[in-house]
């Protein structure tokens, strides 16, 4: 376990530089939306969409290489991401079946796998982390 704790900021490098894979959206939405859903962009209401969709989920990537190399950011990005990323597999499962066989599938099983590995962090670190006493005679 201690090989976890040493090298979660690695971990949590190489999830942000998949996560940041998403940043394609945002400069070729159409080569985005074929491959996570198999889709043609139809309407420029699509092009704006996948294009910020794909800024956010980039974003969320560049917080977790800053949280990986800040401590004092880790958790909070990692349970913001969580969080994030949560969303977006419970979206997925409800609403997207139908394209679980394109990347959005591959997408959903490596984001439970992180979310998975920020939750065994998040916790194991809260029990092996004693806060310091309360001052007294205040």
């Amino acid at each position: 376990m201690r090989w976890f704790f040493t090298n979660f900021k690695w971990i949590m490098l190489i999830c942000g530089l998949l996560t940041c894979t998403m940043f394609l959206g945002l400069f070729s939405p159409e080569t985005s939306l074929r491959a996570n859903f198999g889709e043609q962009l139809t309407t420029g209401t699509e092009n704006i969409v996948v294009r910020g969709w794909s800024a956010l989920i980039g974003l969320m990537g560049i917080m977790l290489i800053y949280g990986a190399f800040k401590p004092s950011v880790r958790d909070f990005s990692l349970v913001i991401v969580g969080i994030s990323k949560s969303i977006f597999i419970a979206l997925a499962i409800l609403f997207g079946n139908e394209y679980l066989s394109f990347d959005l599938g591959r997408a959903v099983v490596v984001d439970t796998v992180m979310i998975a590995l920020f939750a065994i962090y998040l916790i194991l670190s809260k029990k092996t982390y004693a806060p310091p006493p309360l001052p007294t005679g205040i």
